[in-house]
């Protein structure tokens, strides 16, 4: 059976490759490489839905403003929504990703190595929700894909240290922005809405909360979602044309793709992560709720324009820790921040070291 190098030898040079749908089953179909690429980016995909979207809803399950099962439902449907519409307009954050390491000119190597950190990635975010621990699927994306490429190519010369700088703003965005804004937002609406009828504040606040963390979930889609499209793209061009472009669009049938599965992951599970979110972090009422999400999708927002990968768990956590503060440091548990910090922290060379050593393997016995 012609592997992807045979099949570009039969393709002339000025032709252009399409990724329509019938060209990738019946690619699919016939070369493993590329079957075992998709098939792990769908359920790495399938464990960021299930790990990172419950935090766009964890505060709404947490003040009460929606019950666990519909609160997971309308972010399955907001992540599909996102990532779909959000797509046709900018992949900004799919092009960083697709940009941020080189696998070498080697196709079979470097689909090994990108099928690893996809295996380190789904093991490193399956521990984390086995253990309720929000962790950042988005980090352990960029870490898997970052060790596979310095096994590959042994040493930094894989890494696109322009493109990995974007990591570093969005850190900024995510943790320095992320409180500050939460810290702010929460303080404006207290002191707008102070003369209020609590009553009726809470039952306005209830709606405006479901409302903001139904676009925290959308943006979620757009930025986690474009991360896995994108390497998933990148397999597929790998193992179809035996080269990277990328200028590349992305086909709609991939988009869909993509978003169906990530919504499918957010509807299996997330109930351990708005526990350790919504609940166990900060004690809060509505209007604190509402202030937690309208920042969060700020600077998600914000992020997810300009090509700056966030973590969507790391901005909404900081985001809810700026909301307790501004009421009182008391109202925040700092303990468990911690430990979730201390996981963020570890989950750069934790995932990448995983990636570094299941590339070395691969390429020993595939």
């Amino acid at each position: 059976m012609p592997g992807p190098t045979a099949r570009m030898c039969n393709r002339r040079k000025d032709d252009p490759m399409t990724y329509d749908l019938a060209s990738f089953l019946a690619a699919f179909a016939t070369d493993p490489a590329l079957a075992l690429i998709v098939v792990l980016t769908l359920g790495a995909t399938v464990v960021n839905g299930a790990t990172d979207a419950p935090n766009a809803i964890a505060t709404v399950v947490g003040t009460k403003a929606m019950r666990p099962g519909p609160a997971i439902a309308m972010a399955a449907v907001c992540n599909f929504v996102g990532l779909a519409a959000i797509t046709m307009v900018s992949s900004a954050v799919a092009m960083t990703i697709f940009k941020m390491v080189d696998f070498g000119g080697d196709n079979h190597a470097a689909l090994v190595a990108l099928a690893a950190a996809m295996v380190a990635i789904i093991v490193w975010g399956a521990a984390a929700w086995y253990f309720g621990i929000p962790t950042s699927q988005s980090h352990s994306l960029i870490a898997g894909i970052t060790g596979a490429a310095i096994a590959l190519q042994g040493g930094l010369a894989g890494v696109n240290g322009a493109e990995w700088m974007k990591v570093v703003y969005g850190l900024g965005i995510s943790t320095v922005l992320g409180f500050g804004s939460g810290w702010l937002v929460a303080r404006l609406t207290a002191l707008l809405f102070r003369r209020v009828d609590r009553v009726r504040a809470n039952t306005g606040f209830k709606w405006a909360q479901i409302a903001a963390g139904a676009g925290v979930a959308v943006l979620h889609g757009a930025q986690d979602g474009q991360k896995f499209m994108s390497l998933c793209m990148l397999g597929i061009m790998l193992a179809m044309s035996g080269s990277t472009d990328p200028g590349v669009s992305f086909p709609l049938w991939l988009i869909m793709l993509v978003s169906g599965v990530m919504a499918l992951g957010t509807a299996a599970g997330g109930k351990k992560i708005i526990k350790s979110v919504g609940m166990s972090m900060v004690k809060m009422e509505q209007y604190q709720g509402f202030s937690a999400c309208m920042a969060a999708c700020l600077c998600i927002g914000l992020a997810t324009f300009t090509g700056l990968p966030v973590s969507t768990t790391h901005t909404k956590t900081t985001a809810i820790m700026g909301v307790g503060a501004e009421k009182s440091l008391r109202q925040v548990k700092w303990n468990l921040a911690g430990k979730m910090v201390l996981t963020w922290v570890l989950t750069f060379p934790g995932c990448g070291i995983l990636a570094f050593a299941f590339t070395q393997v691969f390429l020993l016995v595939l």
